[in-house]
């Protein structure tokens, strides 16, 4: 496998980017995405029918709550920062509020109802109903102590150490773990999911948003962590993943087509296999515009904050 890899990555060189006119597509899919904020908030909201209950009432409407929260996700600044910019433009926005209120909208379910409508509504104007997707799982620090990619090396170097009896140690929360899967198409996200647990929770809960998006799946490729014929059965269409040393035919007939395909077909195999690295540049991406950290603390607002994230990811992408 790692020479087949070595031969794939000299006779297929990376193309090299003009900074220049990425900066100002960059830039025009920004302007784009923020122009079309608005009334996409409002299409969302429109759909949702909310009853009235006791309790004391919201100071603001749904939509302002809306753009509050993706706004705040936006410029990355703690609830307390945020709260006192917006007391700077209070006089052009008339909006004002305090830091708590900004962080309880990570837990309003009105918002997110509308949050994950957003989402719906931009993949139906996209149009997107048959996909050739791809997908890969990151993770977001709840520290500034800690880097993704170092830290996960770490547990992999752990991971082995524990394989020859060692027992392991409790580890205390430091990262959220995203898994987002994308329409090669487009360099959207179809679905995505979040998890305080691994990687592959996080995974199971995007493929239970698939399963709920109104799109069907032509061919996948996934991380050589999921090469197995669990997670190949799991896909309608062709399924390309790198099979690990110990792979056998033991499985499915899908799981013994894919294997023989990367026997007998290995270079476009690989050609297939390595559209995966637009889902790494699409992470890239998103912690270079939104940052690389979760400020939030409690469970279910670190999926808030994480499916914020995916949202303007879509925003961004929706006009490239």
């Amino acid at each position: 496998n790692d020479y087949i890899g070595e031969e794939y990555k000299l006779t297929h060189p990376k193309d090299k980017r003009d900074w220049r006119t990425y900066e100002q597509q960059f830039s025009r899919r920004v302007s784009t995405a923020m122009k079309m904020l608005d009334p996409l908030i409002h299409d969302a909201v429109s759909t949702i029918h909310i009853e009235k209950s006791a309790g004391h009432p919201y100071s603001l409407p749904l939509e302002d709550r809306v753009k509050l929260l993706l706004i705040k996700q936006l410029v990355a600044k703690s609830n307390r920062m945020f709260s006192n910019m917006l007391a700077l433009f209070s006089m052009l926005s008339k909006i004002e509020v305090s830091y708590k209120t900004v962080e309880r909208l990570y837990s309003d379910p009105e918002v997110m109802l509308a949050v994950h409508n957003l989402h719906v509504l931009l993949l139906e104007k996209k149009g997107i109903t048959e996909s050739d997707i791809t997908g890969d799982g990151t993770g977001y620090s709840l520290t500034v102590k800690k880097n993704y990619e170092s830290y996960a090396q770490k547990l992999k170097d752990m991971a082995k150490v524990s394989s020859n009896g060692q027992q392991k140690k409790h580890r205390r929360k430091l990262f959220a773990y995203m898994f987002a899967i994308m329409d090669l198409n487009t360099r959207m996200y179809i679905s995505y999911g979040s998890s305080m647990k691994s990687e592959r929770d996080a995974f199971d809960r995007a493929m239970t948003m698939l399963s709920h998006m109104d799109v069907d799946i032509d061919t996948a490729r996934l991380d050589r962590y999921y090469s197995n014929p669990v997670y190949v059965d799991m896909f309608g269409g062709k399924v390309y993943i790198i099979p690990k040393r110990n792979s056998t035919l033991n499985g499915s007939q899908k799981w013994k087509d894919t294997m023989r395909e990367f026997v007998q077909n290995t270079m476009s195999y690989l050609e297939q296999y390595h559209q995966r690295s637009n889902s790494e540049a699409g992470f890239a991406a998103d912690k270079k515009m939104l940052g690389w950290g979760v400020s939030q603390r409690r469970d279910d607002r670190v999926d808030s904050a994480l499916f914020c994230i995916g949202l303007w990811h879509n925003l961004f992408n929706f006009n490239r």
